[in-house]
């Protein structure tokens, strides 16, 4: 989860490092650290616990010679309280003339420390990233080779781990290796780049290269060099990225997080871009890569998280459109159940950064099993979308605040066209009815940003609110995955009791729950679809209202029985039933950013998280 970036070139090297690092910040900001190696002075390294400022105002204080060369970390802490000491860069060797950074987990750390400390090394941190950086040391002293020692360390390894790795003696090198865990290069002119994810080098280049698993890389100012991790040289694939610095950026906006809850008219609007014509017909092309569909009997659709809420809401529309079995798994818990899993299972996998260590480890378990992968995917070149067999980039942008929006609603909007192509293709529905639901998605960029244009009230009440202890969200229906997001937004952002229920389920214990005053917010299906729940849900609003409970209700215009038992309303455009869930998710997200905001609270780094979660 920690972020990483490395460099060789003429141009400053702490600009580059510190730049990037800015840029992956979301990534871990319990420390942050930077080598670089001068010609004159050798190697020189600061770090700092805290956020990313704390070092850069230490540096201005204090500043090391610039160089040409250096690596830059950014942490999320596991093994080791985020202390000075425990902060990257770790230097090994008896004179310390060593760097190496590191994101992951090394498994197998605690035998190799003690191999270490037999051997007489003393160790300066509790990371289990010290370790690797004295073995390399011993075994460069031994061998004289820093690729070869760089080489037979990566190899003892077990775990996830990206590493970077520059040595006094080697001026012109930075050695990187990956297993379970992201590397990307960056290509520069006369200059190159590494990182976690292509953020750390975007505002240089948008010539990017994915590294394989198991794969090591030597990294020079005019040349890059890609192996595995037996010797063996690969040629990786190229790519361009398809944003700029400027879309990581704030823009003007307070936090990131309210830019990227501003940006979803777009991030929808792409995300459909080139996959529906103008009559409502769904092309996807990215089905090219997955055969046999015709054959298959059931749907697993793997997350964690925010994004396994969009799958659950991906589940009501590919059964109801498609007809096909669908089931929502943790991808955490997936593979330690002994599930069903065959040749005519389509696992689809939604991971906004492609790199959760928990969906990627259940992906190669449903491949080892026979199944076709279908990725829903955010960021080019990543493990996710180059294991899968297919995979639907959502164009959302960069997303940089920890608590996801833009990617929620871009993710929902990509498995509806997952529904509909399959439905397409099967024969599922009649094909004008098919088409009728297609326009109705062309619908929701225009529809995302009127709902934008008026979430006030919501504003209000979050910081009307600020001082509540708990709030419980309602939903039924796709509403339900909406109650559960919305909570979870609570959560990660105002450090509050939230928790989402399916309305159902009121009457079956939740309702002990509610105390006069309560807030409860209820997403309210329109009572206009197809079977609608829309009365049973006012009955739960009444239910609680007689108890004491302050509702505030999502609800369709027009709904007029609503807003004769809710104390507030707040009002979204009529739509399919399913495709509300990206219209009424919109004001919890405002609700949850205000209501954090007015306690004072960093929205974009919320404590203990990180962005992308890269580790088991």
């Amino acid at each position: 989860m920690c972020g990483i970036v490395g460099y060789v070139g003429p141009g400053s090297t702490l600009d580059v490092l510190l730049g990037g690092l800015k840029r992956l910040e979301y990534r871990g900001y319990d420390s942050a650290g930077v080598s670089v190696i001068d010609q004159d002075a050798g190697l020189q390294t600061r770090k700092r616990a805290g956020k990313l400022s704390v070092l850069v105002e230490d540096l201005e204080e204090s500043p090391i010679t610039d160089a040409h060369i250096g690596i830059g970390h950014t942490r999320w802490a596991t093994h080791g309280a985020p202390t000075d000491t425990n902060a990257h860069p770790h230097l090994g060797g008896e004179h310390l003339k060593l760097s190496l950074i590191h994101n992951g987990i090394i498994e197998n750390f605690s035998e190799l420390k003690t191999e270490l400390q037999e051997a007489g090394v003393k160790f300066s941190s509790e990371t289990d990233s010290e370790v690797a950086a004295h073995l390399v040391a011993r075994e460069y002293e031994k061998t004289g080779d820093l690729t070869a020692a760089f080489r037979a360390v990566v190899n003892r390894l077990m775990g996830a781990f990206t590493l970077l790795c520059i040595h006094e003696d080697h001026k012109d090198l930075v050695l990187a290796a990956r297993r379970n865990s992201p590397l990307v290069i960056g290509l520069g002119e006369g200059e190159n780049f590494l990182g976690s994810d292509v953020a750390a080098f975007v505002a240089h280049t948008k010539r990017a290269v994915s590294v394989g698993q198991d794969q090591l890389v030597e990294l020079r100012q005019d040349a890059v060099k890609v192996t595995t991790f037996s010797g063996e040289e690969v040629t990786p694939e190229e790519f361009t990225v398809d944003w700029d610095a400027s879309a990581a950026s704030k823009g003007g906006w307070p936090s990131f997080m309210a830019k990227e809850i501003a940006d979803q008219p777009q991030a929808v609007g792409d995300t459909l871009m080139g996959r529906l014509a103008s009559d409502g017909s769904v092309k996807l092309s990215e089905f090219a890569g997955l055969d046999r569909l015709s054959e298959v009997n059931r749907i697993t659709i793997i997350a964690c998280g925010t994004a396994a809420y969009a799958g659950e809401v991906a589940k009501y529309a590919i059964e109801k459109w498609a007809k096909i079995p669908t089931s929502v798994e943790l991808a955490h818990e997936f593979r330690y159940r002994d599930p069903i899993i065959d040749e005519q299972t389509l696992v689809i996998a939604i991971s906004q950064s492609g790199e959760t260590m928990d969906t990627l480890m259940a992906v190669r378990y449903a491949k080892e099993r026979g199944a076709k992968v279908l990725s829903i995917c955010n960021t080019q070149g990543a493990t996710l979308a180059r294991e899968s067999d297919a995979t639907i980039y959502t164009h959302a942008g960069p997303e940089v605040a920890v608590a996801s929006t833009k990617a929620f609603t871009a993710q929902i909007t990509a498995g509806q066209l997952v529904a509909l192509s399959l439905a397409w293709q099967r024969g599922a529905m009649d094909k004008d009815h098919l088409k009728e639901l297609g326009l109705e998605l062309l619908k929701l960029p225009r529809m995302v940003k009127q709902v934008l244009e008026s979430v006030e009230r919501m504003r209000e009440l979050g910081k009307e609110l600020k001082d509540a202890k708990s709030v419980l969200f309602l939903g039924r229906n796709v509403g339900f995955p909406i109650a559960m997001e919305g909570a979870l937004k609570l959560k990660e952002l105002a450090y509050i009791h939230a928790e989402g229920f399916a309305a159902g389920e009121l009457k079956h214990g939740p309702i002990a729950l509610i105390e006069p005053g309560q807030p409860v917010i209820v997403v309210v299906p329109s009572p206009n679809g197809e079977d609608s729940l829309h009365p049973k849900v006012v009955s739960n609003i009444q239910e609680i209202k007689a108890r004491g409970a302050k509702v505030i209700a999502i609800a369709e215009e027009g709904d007029s029985a609503v807003g004769k038992s809710a104390d507030e309303v707040f009002f979204v455009p009529q739509t399919h039933p399913f495709m509300a869930a990206q219209l009424a998710v919109l004001p919890l997200q405002i609700f949850a950013l205000e209501l954090a905001s007015a306690k004072g609270l960093d929205v974009d780094q919320p404590r203990n998280l990180a962005k992308s979660v890269t580790v088991e």
